[in-house]
């Protein structure tokens, strides 16, 4: 019993990850049709932020205020990835819209660029962000279990952005104009919408998600200039998987490929239980070629 509740914590705790490195993606990707393979460089400036962050602590601020650096950093990864995503979004993405191939390459040149850039400022090899001392351990929950507090934190993290973009997306008048124009931008434009500014609005959150992701991935393991790419092909077959352009389909996306990864690598080994996840994720898509939640779409009579 206690081996199931450990394996269902970590694949809860795997699917946290993939959906907060997904949630960015379903905004630029599932939102807004367009194939951002920056997408990994973006979780990649999250996760340096966080050492940036943290190595001014270190040189400017008291030792005992050290801990506190993660909770200035989280925003500041979002705002740093947010404002890359909107210098793209203005400077090329905004000439590529309907252009899926052409945006695939440009995006790749873009996170090409970035990798070489983030080598050049903090070097090839990987560094190391310290976990504040509020989040070393873990939680004892009897019998030799222990779930610890920096998995149990993302975990929290993951719900507190998930519900803040639910709010956005469908509560908020600026979520209700970036629905409008993915839906039917003419439409929007006529309506008075400034569909200019909406797209760069909502690739700069898309951005700014995966910063938040990257500064979260910084607690478990140490970063480098390839990050991101490591995530990158999971979180595109979460959004797909979950059905391009729904919140709650890349939650449920998420879970599914989180868990049974989890359980495959439990019973077999790491690469051959993402062989087997992936093969599930291709069969199931030949029977619901839309994804778990497909969007609702009204067509016009005779057509």
């Amino acid at each position: 019993m206690e081996v199931w509740i450990l394996q269902l914590f970590n694949g809860i705790s795997v699917s946290s990850i993939l959906l907060l490195v997904a949630l960015g993606l379903a905004v630029t990707f599932g939102l807004m049709n367009v194939i951002n393979m920056a997408h990994g460089e973006l979780i990649m400036i999250g996760a340096y932020t966080a050492y940036v962050v943290q190595r001014a602590f270190l040189a400017y601020a008291p030792k005992a205020s050290f801990d506190w650096y993660f909770v200035l950093a989280l925003p500041l990864s979002f705002a740093a990835a947010a404002f890359i995503g909107w210098l793209m979004e203005v400077g090329l993405i905004r000439f590529l819209y309907g252009r899926p191939l052409d945006s695939l390459l440009a995006t790749w040149g873009v996170g090409m660029v970035l990798q070489q850039a983030a080598r050049s400022v903090f070097g090839a090899p990987n560094v190391a962000v310290t976990s504040p001392s509020w989040l070393n351990g873990g939680l004892d929950i009897g019998s030799g279990l222990v779930l610890t507090y920096k998995r149990l934190f993302i975990i929290a993290l993951v719900l507190a952005v998930l519900i803040a973009m639910y709010f956005y997306i469908y509560r908020s008048r600026a979520g209700r104009n970036m629905r409008a124009v993915m839906q039917n931008r003419d439409m929007a434009a006529c309506l008075g919408v400034s569909t200019r500014r909406v797209d760069a609005a909502s690739f700069a959150i898309g951005a700014g998600i995966a910063g938040v992701a990257g500064c979260a991935l910084s607690l478990l393991g140490p970063i480098g200039p390839s990050l991101g790419t490591y995530y990158i092909v999971d979180a595109f077959m979460v959004v797909v998987l979950g059905g391009v352009g729904k919140l709650i389909g890349t939650v449920v996306g998420a879970a599914g490929i989180g868990i049974t990864s989890t359980l495959f690598e439990s019973w077999t080994s790491a690469s051959l239980g993402k062989v087997l996840v992936f093969a599930l994720v291709v069969a199931f898509l030949q029977w619901r070629p839309r994804g778990f939640v497909a969007m609702k779409t009204r067509a016009l009579d005779g057509q």
